[in-house]
């Protein structure tokens, strides 16, 4: 692997848009490719970190990655990329969907924090608190009351001050992951948006 590329991720300023969480890597290439094995060329699944877009990438033959590596898109394992949807991944990408968002939330824990401390509403009716899972009118009210007494600092504190929010952090990375899987969501808020 270069030096341009990373199995550590990376956080906090610079360009993470470009940077993408490997979800399945394909030596031989594509399996519903019906050319000869010496035409085929290495790919790879990945999930980007910044707006959790799905791509496609045709790997260079000295690329050497595996499944859960931090790479950069324009980075020298990358030859071409093309954005995809859920459905043309491979079972192997799909199913490491969660592990990959629990690494980038991991690895940036401030960014999804301030969800909590940020987040506004949609409509007279709806806030984007109300788009977690299990976060209903009482809950939101009760987070909302808490943060205008000062933000959270981490996903620790987020459930030790608001009553009932027992994994702030778990209920973050499932809409992420539901975003992901789902096509026809009214509301978006994390998948195709960069932060």
């Amino acid at each position: 692997m270069s030096d341009s590329d990373t199995d550590a991720p990376e956080t906090g300023d610079g360009d993470s848009g470009s940077t993408v969480v490997l979800l399945d890597v394909l030596p031989n290439g594509r399996p519903d490719d019906d050319r000869p094995a010496h035409q085929k060329s290495p790919v790879a699944y990945g999930l980007g970190t910044a707006d959790f877009r799905l791509y496609e990438l045709a790997l260079t033959e000295s690329a050497d990655v595996s499944v859960s590596d931090w790479i950069d898109l324009d980075g020298p394992s990358v030859g071409r990329y093309r954005e995809v949807e859920f459905d043309d991944l491979t079972r192997n990408a799909a199913a490491e969907i969660e592990y990959a968002v629990d690494d980038i939330v991991d690895a940036d824990e401030r960014r999804f924090v301030d969800f909590y401390n940020e987040a506004g509403a949609i409509t007279l009716r709806l806030h984007r608190l109300n788009l977690l899972p299990g976060i209903g009118k009482k809950l939101r009210n009760n987070l909302l009351d808490e943060r205008k007494r000062g933000p959270f600092e981490t996903f620790e504190e987020v459930s030790e001050r608001v009553s009932g929010l027992h994994r702030p952090r778990e209920v973050i990375v499932e809409r992420i992951v539901e975003e992901i899987r789902e096509d026809d969501l009214k509301y978006r808020t994390f998948v195709g948006t960069k932060e």
